[in-house]
């Protein structure tokens, strides 16, 4: 147990005059690594301590149970006591809906003390002995885009009624009768959804003065970390428990808002300013993870969005190192680049190593470089590539092409549907046998015969990552001219991954590869940020569009603020795309950046790279080669022979 003096001693005077604040409501502004969760925990303690606060009669909310449980384990190391109201907005939410039921106060809801809390998995369930119970078409509307849907109206606190009366397109009118039926079953089987324990806490409270009036009183000051990723119901939810004492404690950043896709909304920040005129501002603009040099990149780009403050980071880590930036011919050769470079610089710091990727397709060609140069790696929040069910499924066809004995893949194959299967193996009674030599022909014929496409629906977020790892597939594939050579390169790369697990050392020190939505809360001494293109970052689905392109943006900001001491960022001239090799343009974030941050360094010669199809050779002079042919200091013979 630390004294609060002590604790106030080790803050910034910026953090120190937010953790004092007095009374009323406050919003920080903390800008990535400026110690927003010490000043959290230095407020609570300093609430619990000096100002004689119970600690029941605090809330302390925040998005994450990993961020919940570090935050009230610092509580506990400062104060010695337990926060029994911190957590996420679910967790607090259920735990008032459980309370509550008991006193019988759920009744009108049709829930009592026992709800079930329906997971995503129960939810799709539901959905989907709905959809037979209707005779719906799942082929129609998938019921994962219907799930979504759903989930959507209720974070805007949209029931089936008023979903009804908004329907206007094929899909939402579908959804409604989804919708209704849903609810009532959910009522009829006493359980709710993650969504309605936030729907229904607030409606308890909003609906029954005395039950808001009782939890108003009983919280006398509520943090909220994260504030812009709240979305319309945490909000009000928020506001309402904030009431009428108004000792509401707002910490977050715009610039850091880069979950719209999920409901947030970076414009509750905003809002505040609206709901509590009283409110008190305070920034906290000190970084304490990154060098100035990478916060000035961070900068040049945040600064270009026009909906939101930006904070101005600065540090006292000064650093004469520039960001490097790698330009490649290929995807294929970038990560080949990336793989040599750690393996020569930094091959007794692969766990303070971070490989950051829009989109989790592209993880694919650095796991292949990194094997091939016994670079241990591990991926965060997505599954290795190889090891993705629609790819498995994909090769077991393929294997099943060559050798309908192959049982492992019978098998699989019946899994993903025995309509599917039967399909296939009449299409393999039928085709000229030299149809599968080309693994793409092969590939292609599979998709058109197994209509296995069909299975995901590109308007889901999830089917639309699986479709994008099917296109990986078909661009990989589409390197080798035998389809039993690209079978064998896939299973030396999957006995790649088995030896990359089996050591535990290994497990201890590897490479991170997570998309840039992962990293966010991380940091790592070095990053690479890869694939730094229009169409990748930004996305391609948001370049019309200028609220997705901030948003764009704020994940390019995240991404670099991860960096503590070290960052690169790479991009490829060109890469394959349906099969073919398209160009390239550098992510405009590039050109954002200040010059003088950055050291461009060109790569075009393949070396170290593995079998490659002769038809993508091409003849590409870098730079300093052509300088020198031009200027007659090298014979191009020699220049060929290289």
């Amino acid at each position: 147990m630390l004294a609060i003096a002590h604790l106030l001693n080790e803050l910034n005077p910026q953090q120190r005059q937010a953790v004092l604040h007095d009374v009323g409501p406050a919003i920080v502004l903390a800008g990535a690594g400026s110690g927003k969760t010490r000043v959290l925990t230095t407020r609570v303690a300093y609430l619990l301590k000096e100002k004689q606060v119970p600690s029941s009669a605090i809330m302390l909310v925040t998005f994450t149970n990993k961020a919940a449980a570090e935050m009230k384990q610092r509580v506990l190391d400062f104060t010695g006591e337990n926060l029994p109201f911190a957590g996420t907005f679910h967790s607090l939410a259920a735990k008032i809906l459980r309370h509550e039921a008991l006193s019988g106060h759920l009744k009108p809801y049709q829930r009592d003390s026992n709800f079930t809390i329906y997971d995503s998995d129960d939810q799709l369930s539901l959905i989907k002995n709905i959809y037979k119970q209707l005779n719906l078409d799942p082929q129609q509307y998938k019921p994962q885009v219907v799930k979504a849907k759903i989930s959507s109206a209720k974070n805007e606190l949209i029931g089936p009624s008023e979903f009804q009366d908004m329907a206007r397109d094929g899909l939402q009118v579908f959804t409604t009768k989804v919708y209704k039926h849903y609810q009532l079953r959910l009522q009829q089987e006493n359980a709710v959804d993650f969504d309605d324990l936030l729907v229904l806490a607030y409606r308890l409270l909003s609906e029954n003065p005395h039950l808001q009036e009782k939890y108003q009183r009983k919280f006398e000051h509520i943090l909220v970390d994260e504030f812009q990723d709240t979305n319309k119901v945490q909000y009000l939810f928020t506001r309402l428990l904030a009431k009428p004492q108004d000792n509401l404690f707002a910490v977050g950043d715009f610039s850091k808002s880069i979950y719209a896709w999920r409901g947030a909304d970076y414009r509750n920040l905003e809002r505040l300013s609206q709901d509590f005129p009283s409110i008190t501002e305070y920034r906290l603009e000190r970084n304490y993870r990154s060098t100035q040099t990478i916060l000035d990149a961070a900068t040049s780009v945040i600064s270009k969005n026009r909906s939101h403050p930006v904070l101005e980071l600065w540090t006292d880590q000064t650093s004469t190192d520039k960001i490097e930036v790698y330009e490649t011919a290929s995807g294929e050769l970038e990560a080949e680049k990336i793989a040599a470079l750690i393996k020569d610089k930094y091959h007794q710091q692969l766990s303070e190593i971070a490989i950051l990727y829009r989109t989790n397709a592209q993880s694919r060609a650095f796991e292949e470089a990194f094997l091939r140069r016994q670079l241990p790696y591990r991926i965060i929040g997505g599954t290795k590539f190889y090891e993705r069910s629609e790819i498995k499924d994909l090769l077991a066809y393929l294997r099943l092409c060559f050798n309908p004995l192959d049982s492992p893949s019978h098998t699989r194959a019946e899994k993903a549907g025995k309509r599917r299967l039967s399909a296939l193996q009449n299409w393999l009674l039928t085709i000229d046998r030299t149809e599968l030599q080309k693994p793409t022909t092969c590939l292609h014929g599979i998709l058109e015969t197994t209509k296995y496409i069909e299975k995901y629906d590109p308007k889901d977020p999830e089917d639309a990552l699986r479709l994008e790892n099917i296109q990986e597939l078909l661009n990989t594939a589409s390197r080798f001219d035998d389809t039993l050579a690209f079978l064998e390169n896939v299973a030396l790369i999957q006995d790649g991954y088995l030896a990359n697990s089996s050591s535990e050392e290994n497990q201890r020190d590897t490479i991170t590869l997570m998309s840039l939505h992962s990293a966010k809360g991380l940091e790592f001494p070095i990053v690479f940020m890869v694939g730094m293109e229009e169409g990748l970052l930004p996305h391609s689905r948001a370049l019309f569009e200028n609220n997705e392109l901030e948003e764009e943006r704020r994940l390019c900001y995240v991404g670099i603020t991860r960096a503590k001491q070290r960052l690169y960022f790479s991009y490829a001239r060109s890469r394959f795309t349906y099969g073919y090799s398209s160009q390239s343009m550098p992510s405009r974030f590039l050109s954002e950046i200040k010059p003088e941050l950055l050291a461009t360094t060109h790569h075009f010669q393949e070396s170290g790279r593995a079998e490659q199809n002769p038809q993508d050779r091409r003849l590409v002079i870098d730079e300093d080669s052509l300088d020198a042919l031009l200027n007659d200091e090298l014979d191009i013979r020699d220049f060929l022979r290289r």
